[in-house]
């Protein structure tokens, strides 16, 4: 009889960890969930970095009846000078003091350097109040009031009882203190539950704070450097990583259009849906225009865009496009287009991820433009233009991996060298490159494009000429006759095809191709693949079919079979 093998005992599954809501926006995403109940809990940093104002918004988003908010002050100032400064803050609720929320202060204590003195009168007011939430402000006064009459070995006693004592109470509990990173040996960094530490820094007249949590026990946070940002509202997190998700499976079958006639042809059917596009071009290249209407084809078929602006204000940038014969006003008062100006010059790129994915969140937008990267990078503070590149990958990244189309436009200088991106080269940055330039042609200045590359895709790698009109981007004609355009100086070539089609013009020339190159066309076809007006073609078309160089068949045009000359 065959011997049966043991089964294989499952893992025991792990006990789920208590965690409260902290109410500060982003920083429970930090922390990987919120913050572990009943932990004891160090918040640290230099001053004016936000501690105290970050440990009492946490304290009023926790306090309750039953289970009320404690603040032990420590420091000179009485409770009512830091009520006068805290109560300017919107979380801040006068009407819940001494109800839900209490304010003791124990600077006499602290003051006085006896640490038993201070634990006796915490003891006390814990013993009062029956609090579920406790914050000590600031710590780090008993540290310099022990020191130096004092053994150490007394401090860390010290800390010991108190954590002790306020985990027994099942309490969640904060210190705050000024600290450095050479204060890292002190013992409450050892007893401590988790540690927060902030820190600010002024570069070029930018304040730029951040947080990073050291220390979590029983959590797994998001590592690194996350900024925060203080204001009316209190503190706001913004977290430096994407919280996970599940990427959206691409097909590359669906095609977005760009909402310009004979582009998408270009582009064999227009955006792969989930890519992200860089149109780059000098001033006045029409960069904008291409953009609203990128967003203003989506809008027809029912999609929802968020458009993030750095240079204007969204009125003027509503003028434009109404300019031209798009009104964004009612897709905006229907909640169907956000857009979103950021202007500071502190912005940081977590800020800006975050603004364009709460938009895209709240309006289901699936096209995202951001008019323009220059704009952007002008806009944030010196501190982050150091790593732009590498921010504004993760940018890119998060919006597309989660299904949204990117459309965004870069202001480059008119030159010989390779294409670049604001300093960096763009290649890796962006599945698709459409490339605008400024070129002289007998004798005027006419504007070009052409398609760089579009990853997985194939494409047109012409040079077509376009013209911004009253209704917006019109393209012209294909520039084959020319050679140099990259350089901004084409030259015109003689070409053999000019002789294979005697008497026409260079419009009737580049129809007669169109149809020869991709058979029967109707008449709607060709005004989609060249650009030019139906009368125009329709003008052609009769012309060409007289010239006996095209013939009608039922509702499409076909070209005739000419002999060549000797």
């Amino acid at each position: 009889m065959a011997r049966k093998l043991p089964r294989k005992k499952e893992p025991p599954k792990r006990a789920s960890l208590p965690v409260l809501a902290t109410g500060v926006p982003g920083l429970d995403s930090v922390l990987g969930g919120g913050l572990p109940a009943l932990s004891f809990n160090l918040i640290a940093g230099s001053p004016g970095s936000g501690k105290t104002t970050l440990a009492m918004q946490m304290l009023f988003a926790n306090a309750t009846a039953a289970r009320p908010g404690l603040f032990l002050t420590l420091l000179g100032e009485t409770a009512l000078k830091m009520l006068r400064y805290q109560q300017q803050f919107e979380f801040f609720d006068l009407s819940r003091v001494g109800s839900d929320v209490h304010f003791v202060n124990l600077s006499e204590e602290a003051l006085g350097g006896d640490l038993d003195a201070v634990l006796a009168r915490v003891v006390e007011e814990v013993d009062r109040v029956r609090p579920g939430f406790v914050v000590v402000d600031s710590f780090r006064s008993l540290v310099l009031g022990d020191a130096p009459e004092h053994p150490s070995g007394r401090l860390d006693h010290f800390v010991q009882r108190l954590a002790l004592h306020l985990t027994t109470w099942e309490i969640t509990s904060f210190l705050i203190g000024e600290y450095e990173e050479q204060d890292i040996r002190n013992p409450i960094f050892t007893v401590a539950d988790g540690i927060l530490w902030l820190s600010q820094a002024v570069d070029r007249n930018s304040v730029v704070r951040k947080l990073q949590v050291v220390k979590a026990r029983g959590i797994e946070p998001m590592p690194g450097l996350h900024t925060m940002r203080l204001s009316a509202r209190g503190v706001q997190i913004f977290p430096r990583i994407p919280e996970r998700r599940q990427e959206v499976h691409r097909t590359g079958g669906q095609r977005l259009s760009t909402g310009i006639s004979g582009l998408d042809e270009m582009m064999s059917g227009g955006i792969t849906a989930g890519d992200s596009l860089v149109l780059a071009g000098p001033t006045g290249s029409g960069k904008t225009t291409f953009a609203i209407q990128f967003v203003a084809a989506g809008l027809r078929e029912g999609e929802a865009a968020v458009i993030a602006i750095f240079e204007e204000r969204p009125e003027a940038y509503l003028e434009r496009a109404k300019s031209f014969g798009v009104d964004f006003r009612e897709a905006v008062r229907e909640g169907k287009l956000r857009i979103i100006y950021l202007r500071p010059l502190d912005l940081s790129v977590d800020e800006t991820l975050q603004e364009i994915r709460t938009s895209v969140e709240e309006t289901g937008a699936t096209r995202v433009v951001i008019d323009s990267i220059t704009g952007f990078e002008i806009a944030l503070a010196p501190t982050f233009r150091e790593d732009f590149r590498e921010s504004l990958y993760r940018l890119i990244g998060a919006l597309t991996g989660s299904g949204v189309t990117m459309y965004s436009t870069v202001e480059v200088q008119e030159s010989r060298e390779a294409l670049r991106l604001t300093g960096y080269h763009i290649s890796f940055l962006t599945d698709d490159i459409i490339n605008q330039r400024l070129v002289e042609i007998e004798g005027e200045l006419r504007k070009v494009l052409t398609i760089v590359k579009m990853r997985g895709s194939d494409h047109s790698r012409e040079f077509r000429a376009y013209e911004l009109t009253g209704t917006g981007v019109l393209l012209r004609e294909s520039l084959r006759d020319y050679d140099g355009i990259v350089t901004g100086i084409p030259t015109r070539q003689l070409r053999i095809r000019q002789q294979a089609h005697p008497g026409l013009t260079d419009q009737e020339t580049l129809v007669l191709e169109t149809i020869v190159r991709a058979g029967p066309q109707s008449r709607n076809d060709i005004v989609k693949s060249i650009g030019l007006l139906p009368s125009a073609i329709d003008l052609i078309l009769e012309r060409l079919t007289q010239l006996h160089y095209v013939s009608p068949k039922g509702s499409r045009y076909q070209g005739v079979a000419r002999p060549r000359g000797p």
